[in-house]
Formats: structure tokens, C-alpha cells, sequence
């Protein structure tokens, strides 16, 4: 379909009837005068960084404008969002101004990321691409590097990744950039992150959550986010939601949320305002955090907004073919798309570059002259291509010995709670390097243990603001996943525990992340980061109180599908396996781990020597419950999960007293990854490994916590098994060890009927008395 036929560029949105006492809200700021050639410098900037954003999209040849722009100078292929890229440009030229007038520390996180052009202009023009990729130097050559390699293979992306400096968010999906500034200022006291969201993105629902953010700062401990709302009134084809939403409306939307809200739309003077109200909002900010630091905080303290409104493609062109393009939807993209074949808008093109005047910007050895980069930080710590937390800012933990928490073996305890009161050491021991992000079931998934030593961080509640807190806890699983990533990607380590079933909301999110851990690995220059850890429970296996709604391990799933040297999937079987566990993921880098357990209380079958020991194998036989420990078997029947595994062990109990000429060969799976085909993943065994751990030639029996199709895709198509009790296990067992057992064989329908009448049977019972039977849980035995 067409876009929307607008009638006016930068149509203005219809006027709302709320009342015009709400303008009083709306922070009105005397100007702060700009010194003439400060001014000047930062209109050159701007100048510049448009030119080599839009040049980037079009050129292949002729990059300074040297000469009248033919067909054969446009690249064969346009790529690219340019009407973004204006008021990314505008934003990144103050703040690199008030770091060098005012010598803050400042990130500056773009939620839309696919104006790459802009950023990739900036950090050019202030050196930090240079620094990183020295093919891109401050001259002619790297500037004709970095325009005429723009969004090919050979250069560099249409999207903010990692391999954009400064960059800690993947902006290919929208939605996510707030989050992720908060997290990056938790425990980072001087920090300000500058966060852009676009108006498109301002629809999205984790962005509408994550303006709560700010509840959960506690300023005397924690940096702050700068939200600047970018409106600049389209997205790919027709209005926004907050540019068809006037002053008064942003307003009271942003009052409610807790913020002050300032507008910056004085387009004759758009340097004197910006200025201004970056001045204010920075000043809003230390105010806050002074008056915690000095212990008297402030009640619900409302932080700085910033509301720029802007045109779609501010500088471009301003109609072509009796279209608008400047202030409409047509800039969004590449607003020339024919240049190369239609000579009206190849000189457009020619008339827009020019405008800019480039032989004005740039020096004899072509780049940026010394009134450009005069407003450029001097310290390349402190430029925002080169922050530190952005690159190369891991704090390892220190981590407590997790022997020191181990419970006894024969004993029934909840891994859950075990691990809570690890947990809660490690936090004893890095009170500023680990949070603990979850929504809002911390108790409910028995992991209260945590809250030993510290609390929940919400700000707005009186019950709980300013004592600081390594937990989070929001009901909102994009939020926890933002905060997770900022933390993360600025050097430290973060935890999400949550119901199983519904990790699967931050399925994208995670994807994404990967991806940009993906590049920055592949970088030369990215240091390596905490893992990010995933703790599922509250599995289906135990809904007792939730149900049907509350079934749903599909997350395995997403993770298995990640890149291998990525993923890692872990189900311990019981408390003191989980302990070894996550004490290894705690203690790794650059990972994506799921740690899937039990939190009701389960049998405790390893000490701890030999959880340890079975945890480095990632799988193991359990020679208490196999048949002359494991040697000859019939059958091999393997557990991966906690209940999945003492379904087999029950099933091996079974079969001991019903059928006791049936050999069994009962294995734990603990590593996922140690299923998957030799060479597909490091911690997959050889073949002759497996072999040797499952036989070569023996049915064997899995019974797996998450769907078959994944175990099939590991073990590349074993049978498809989806029923898991002790009953069905056996059955299974009966008939593949009949096929090489005659005296099995002999009995097979027997035991197989009497397994159906024990399957009719335990249903019926749960029906009438509505509980399982008072032996459900009992460890078996295997005298």
C-alpha cells in the first residue's frame, strides 16, 4: 500500500483539549547564550557529520564533492536510513560539548539503530574509528574508505553493533534501548548515559514499560539516564503515535511517569535550546544525586526528559516529484532512490550534498579542520567512541567456594534454596559487580535466600528506598533482559532467575544480544564480558498450583539454536549439582547460560565430590540404580532434568523388583551440549566417547526435560518419546531391552499390562483425592 498523503511537511499534531494549566509543567529555562565560535563550531560539525552520513548512503566516487556528481558515482545499490540521522547527529555534537567544557563521563546509547550513518560520521570525525579500525583514518583515504564501503561486504553496517564504538546495544530490534541505558548505570556512580529513543520505538511495549526505569536508581549508588524522545513525527510510512500527540499530551504523559518534561523545538535556533536544556537536565541530575549522597534524598524525584522535536530528515531534500521529503515518511530511508537513473533527483542529490558545503569542512589531508574537532574531547577516554565501560570493562567476580554450601546426599532439599544462600555470598563478596534482575518471584521460586545481606532496590516504595539492593524485581521480563544486557555489556555480571514458562517473552531479546556479543568477539578491540545467566524453574513438570498455562521449557529450544560456541544448557539433577553449576556459569565469559532446576524439594543423589566430578563430564553413569553398575546392559535409560531423572531412577526401581533378569544401564545428562555431534559444539563428546557412555548397539531410552524435537536435533533422530513418568519408562525399557533379551522377552506383555494398570491406576487416584500418592517422592530402593 501507498504511505499517507500529508498535506504539509512537519504536519503539527491536532490540538488536544486538556487543560492549558498543564503548559506550567512543561520546564520553561532562560537561554544560556552559546559563545559565537562554540556556536559556529558545532553548526560545522553538524555540517559535517550529515555530509558523510548522507554521502555513506549514495557514493561510491567523489566523496568530497570535488566535481559535479554523475550516474557512475552512486553506489549500484542504495542502503540506508537517513531521516533519523539529523537529530542522532544534533545530540551527539552537544554532548561531546559539554564533556569537554564540563568534563563529564557520558555514554550515549541509540535506540534507533539504523541510523548508523550518524554515529559512524561522529565517532569518525572524532578519531575513535580510526582508533579501532585503522582502515578508516582521519583523511582522505579513510573517509573514502568509510563512505564507498558503507553497507557492503566489505565495510560497515546499515545498523548500530558492536562494531560501532560506544555502541552496548544491538539496534536492529526496537524497543530495548532504554533498559539497557539503566542497566549500564546501575552501580556506575558518575556515569550519564544519553539515551535516544525514537518516536517509532516509543510505540513499542518495552519501551513504555522501561520509562519506570528510574524508580529502580538509587542515585547515591548508581549513575543516570538522560532520555532525550526524538519526534520527529514518522515512521517508514505514515505518523507516530507521540507525533500526532501534542505538548500538553507529552506532558501529562511524562508527568505521570515521573519525569520533568523539557521540549526542545526551537528550530531557528536549535543549538541555543539543546544547549540550554542539556545544561538543565545534567544539573537536574546532580541535584538529585547530591542530595542523596549527602544522606537526605529526595521523595520520588522527578528526573530529567528531554522531548526534541524535530523534521524527518532534517537538511535533505525538500520535495522531489511533487512529493514532500524533508518532514514526512519518504526521508526515512534513502528519500533519493533513483539518483542513479533519474537525472531530477541526481541533481537533488547534487544541490542536498552541496549545501553542506564539505570544501569548507575538511582539510588538505581530508579531514575534519581544527573548528570541528576543537568541540571534540581531548582525552580519548573521554570521547564517546572510546568510553571504557563500552569495550574493555570486565570486573570478574569474586567468588565464595561453593563446597561451603552444600547439603547432604540422601537428603531432600530444593535447589533453589540452596543456591539462593550462594547467591547471597556472592553478593557478601561484590557489593558493586552482581545484580540479581527478576520478575517479581524471587520468593516464589524459593530463592529468598538471596535477601540474606541486601534488598530489593525499588525507589518509590517507602519500604524499601535508599538502602541501595542487589536485586531487582519487576514484572516485566523485558526490563530484567535490558537490565541484564546494560550491566553486563559495561563489565559486570547479572543473574535472571524466573518461571520457565515464560523466559520465552525475551526470546528476541536474547537473539540479539547474541548477535552482538557475536561481532564484538569477532572484533580485535572488544575485552571479553560476563555471561549472562538464565536460572529456569518453577518447570512444568511441578505445576501443581498453575497448570497448563504454566507448561512451557520452549526457551532450551531458543538457546540450542544459537551459535555454538554460545550456547550452553545445563539441567542439573539435584541442589548440589545446581551449586557446581552455576558457581562455573558465575565464574564464565561471553556465554549464554541456562541453568533449568527444581525448586521443590528434591532427592540430593551426588556428594559433593561427585557432583563436581559430574558436572566436568556433563553426563554420567549412576551405578546405584543401573544394573551390576552399568556393565552389559539391555537398555540404557538416560534422565536429563531433575524430575525427568528420578522418573528414570523410579523406573529402574520398578523394573529391579518386577523384572530383575532385565539389565539396566540408568545415565544422567547434565550438559546438554555433550549430546550434540562430535565437532558441532566444544563440550560435544566423540563418537567413540558416546559410544562408549551409551553403547553402540543398545536401545536407549531419553528422557528429556524440554520437547523431543530437541533432543531428536542433538542426537539427530532418535526415537520420539513424550511421555516421561516412571511407568512410561519402564515400558520403554521393556520393550527395547525385549528385542535382546529372551528372558525379557518372555515376560514383555506381562510387565507391559501390568505398567498400563499402574499408569490407569496412579491417574485414578489423583482424580479422587486430588493429590498425587503419599509415595510419589519417596527416594526407591535398590536393595
Amino acid at each position: 500500500m501507498p504511505g499517507e498523503v500529508i498535506d504539509q511537511p512537519n504536519p503539527p499534531p491536532l490540538p488536544s483539549d486538556l487543560p492549558e494549566e498543564l503548559d506550567k509543567f512543561a520546564v520553561q529555562l532562560q537561554n544560556i547564550s552559546l559563545d559565537q565560535k562554540d556556536y559556529d563550531d558545532l553548526a560545522k560539525f553538524r555540517r559535517a557529520a550529515c555530509y558523510i552520513a548522507a554521502a555513506m548512503i549514495f557514493l561510491q566516487d567523489n566523496v568530497y564533492l570535488k566535481r559535479e556528481i554523475k550516474p557512475e558515482d552512486i553506489k549500484p545499490r542504495l542502503l540506508g536510513h537517513w531521516g533519523t540521522c539529523p537529530g542522532l547527529i544534533l545530540v551527539y555534537s552537544h554532548l561531546n560539548y559539554l564533556i569537554t567544557k564540563y568534563d563529564y563521563d557520558m555514554l550515549y546509547v541509540v535506540g534507533p539503530g539504523h541510523g548508523a550513518p550518524a554515529i559512524l560520521a561522529s565517532v569518525w570525525l572524532e578519531g575513535s574509528l580510526e582508533k579501532f579500525f585503522p582502515e578508516y583514518s582521519r583523511d582522505t583515504k579513510g573517509l573514502s574508505n568509510l563512505i564507498t564501503r558503507f553497507s557492503t561486504t566489505a565495510g560497515l553496517p546499515s545498523h548500530i553493533n558492536a562494531e560501532t564504538p560506544g555502541a552496548i546495544h544491538e539496534g536492529g530490534e526496537l524497543g530495548y534501548a532504554l533498559a539497557v541505558s539503566f542497566g549500564a548505570v546501575m552501580d556506575n556512580p558518575d556515569l550519564i548515559v544519553t539515551c535516544i529513543i525514537g518516536d517509532g520505538e516509543a510505540e513499542s511495549g518495552p519501551t513504555a514499560t522501561s520509562w519506570h526505569a528510574a524508580k529502580y536508581i538509587d542515585p547515591e549508588e548508581s549513575g543516570a539516564v538522560l532520555p532525550i524522545v526524538h519526534v520527529n513525527g514518522f515512521k517508514i510510512s505514515e505518523r507516530t503515535v507521540y507525533g500526532c500527540m501534542d505538548n500538553r499530551e507529552l506532558t501529562a504523559l511524562f508527568l505521570g511517569y515521573g519525569y520533568q518534561p523539557r521540549f526542545v523545538e526551537n528550530l531557528d535556533d536549535i543549538d541555543t535550546d539543546m544547549h540550554t536544556s542539556m545544561v538543565w537536565a545534567v544539573g537536574e541530575i546532580r541535584r538529585i544525586q547530591k542530595a542523596a549522597r549527602e544522606g537526605k534524598p529526595l521523595s520520588k524525584p522527578r528526573w530529567p526528559v528531554l522531548i526534541l522535536r524535530t523534521p524527518k530528515g532534517w537538511s535533505g531534500p525538500k520535495k522531489i516529484h511533487g512529493q514532500f521529503i524533508e518532514g514526512s515518511f519518504h526521508s526515512h530511508q534513502v528519500p533519493l532512490p533513483k539518483a542513479k537513473k533519474d537525472k531530477e533527483e541526481l541533481q537533488a542529490l547534487q544541490d542536498w550534498l552541496a549545501s553542506y558545503g564539505p570544501e569548507d569542512l575538511f582539510n588538505e589531508e581530508g579531514g575534519p579542520i581544527d573548528a570541528i574537532t576543537s568541540i571534540i574531547p581531548k582525552m580519548d577516554s573521554k570521547k564517546l567512541g572510546q568510553r571504557i565501560e563500552s569495550y574493555g570493562n570486565y570486573h570478574p567476580l569474586e567468588m565464595p567456594n561453593w563446597k561451603h554450601f552444600v547439603v547432604s546426599k540422601g537428603s531432600y532439599e530444593s535447589s533453589m534454596k540452596v543456591i539462593g544462600k550462594f547467591i547471597d555470598e556472592v553478593f557478601v563478596k561484590n557489593p558493586h559487580t552482581v545484580r540479581l534482575f527478576s520478575p517479581d518471584e524471587l520468593e516464589s521460586n524459593k530463592l529468598d535466600g538471596a535477601l540474606a545481606h541486601t534488598g530489593r532496590n525499588f525507589q518509590w516504595d517507602q519500604f524499601s528506598r535508599n538502602q541501595g539492593g542487589r536485586v531487582i524485581e519487576v514484572l516485566s521480563e523485558h526490563m530484567c533482559q535490558g537490565f541484564m544486557q546494560g550491566y553486563t555489556l559495561t563489565g559486570r555480571t547479572g543473574i535472571f532467575p524466573t518461571y520457565e514458562s515464560f523466559l520465552g517473552i525475551v526470546h528476541t531479546m536474547m537473539v540479539q544480544y547474541s548477535k552482538f556479543n557475536k561481532m564484538a568477539r569477532e572484533t580485535r578491540w572488544h575485552s571479553d564480558v560476563a555471561s549472562i545467566n538464565y536460572i529456569e524453574t518453577s518447570t512444568w513438570t511441578r505445576q501443581e498450583h498453575n497448570g497448563f498455562s504454566h507448561q512451557n521449557p520452549s526457551f532450551i529450544g531458543s538457546v540450542l539454536k544459537l551459535k555454538p560456541y554460545a550456547a550452553r544448557v545445563y539441567l542439573p539433577p539435584d541442589a548440589n549439582t545446581f551449586l557446581s553449576t552455576l558457581d562455573h556459569c558465575l565464574r564464565s565469559k561471553n556465554y549464554v547460560n541456562l541453568m533449568v532446576g527444581s525448586k521443590q524439594p528434591t532427592p540430593v543423589f551426588l556428594s559433593p565430590e561427585e557432583a563436581a566430578v559430574h558436572c566436568r563430564a556433563g553426563a554420567s553413569i549412576w551405578k546405584f540404580c543401573s544394573t551390576d553398575e552399568g556393565l552389559s546392559p539391555d537398555v540404557v535409560l538416560v534422565g536429563v532434568g531433575s524430575e525427568l531423572m528420578f522418573e528414570v531412577i523410579y523406573a529402574a526401581a520398578i523394573l529391579r523388583k518386577r523384572m530383575p533378569e532385565l539389565r539396566v544401564r540408568v545415565i544422567n545428562v547434565t550438559d546438554l551440549m555433550i549430546l550434540e555431534n562430535e565437532g558441532a559444539h566444544p563440550h560435544a563428546l566423540s563418537i567413540d566417547g558416546f559410544d562408549a557412555l551409551f553403547t553402540p548397539d543398545v536401545p536407549i531410552h531419553f528422557n528429556y526435560h524440554g520437547y523431543n524435537t530437541e533432543i531428536q536435533g542433538l542426537l539427530f533422530g532418535r526415537p520420539n518419546l513424550d511421555r516421561v513418568s516412571r511407568f512410561h519408562v519402564a515400558k520403554a525399557a521393556v520393550r527395547g531391552a525385549g528385542k535382546r533379551n529372551e528372558k525379557v522377552r518372555l515376560r514383555c506383555q506381562e510387565l507391559l499390562s501390568e505398567l498400563d494398570m499402574n499408569i490407569s491406576e496412579t491417574s485414578k487416584y489423583i482424580v479422587e483425592h486430588g493429590n498425587d500418592p503419599e509415595d510419589m517422592y519417596d527416594m526407591p530402593k535398590f536393595d
